[in-house]
This record gives C-alpha cells, sequence and structure tokens, in this order.
C-alpha cells in the first residue's frame, strides 16, 4: 500500500561519504549505525537522542539495510582498516609514540 509518502531512509551518492550508503540527508552511514548498535550496545532510542537528527525509522532502516547488505558493508569496513595500516607503515609511529 504505497501512498507514496514514504521517506527514503538510505541513499548512495557518489562523493559523499565515499559513496557509501548511508542515511538519507545526513553524512551519518550505515557502518557508522552497525557500530553504534552492534559494537558498542546502543540501543536505536540511545542513538536517536545521541543524534536527534535521526529518526527511529531512519535507525531502523539503516540496520535492515545493514542485514540486507551485510558482507558488502563488512568488505568497506575492512577496506578502510586496510588502507588505514597502509598508510600508518608507511609513515611510521607518530610523534607522540616515540
Amino acid at each position: 500500500m504505497a501512498s507514496g509518502l514514504e521517506k527514503q531512509h538510505i541513499e548512495i551518492t557518489p562523493g559523499i561519504c565515499g559513496g557509501k550508503p548511508r542515511i538519507a540527508g545526513t553524512r551519518i552511514r550505515v557502518q557508522d549505525v552497525y557500530v553504534w548498535h552492534e559494537l558498542q550496545g546502543k540501543t536505536a532510542d540511545a542513538i536517536v537522542v545521541e543524534f536527534p537528527q535521526l529518526s527511529m525509522a531512519d535507525v531502523y532502516a539503516a540496520l535492515a539495510y545493514l542485514w540486507d547488505h551485510r558482507a558488502e558493508i563488512a568488505q568497506q569496513m575492512q577496506a578502510e582498516e586496510d588502507f588505514v595500516a597502509t598508510i600508518q607503515a608507511k609513515l611510521g609511529p607518530g610523534p607522540l609514540l616515540l
């Protein structure tokens, strides 16, 4: 029963957030919501309190998108970690670590 009033909650735009899926109209990526909810144990309510620009529907849409695209998002997150590790290996320890 689509009435035409449904909000598009997730969008992917080349050049914004590295083209990663994000909550529409924000720079909050689906993977950010994943980290907060799944890894840090925050409830959807707590996420909305911390980020009042989000609705409960936005948070649950991000989680639903995550579950539909879990392998793809895990791959993107791993690629980011690999990139950081490569840069750190090239630069060596920072001045505070010496």
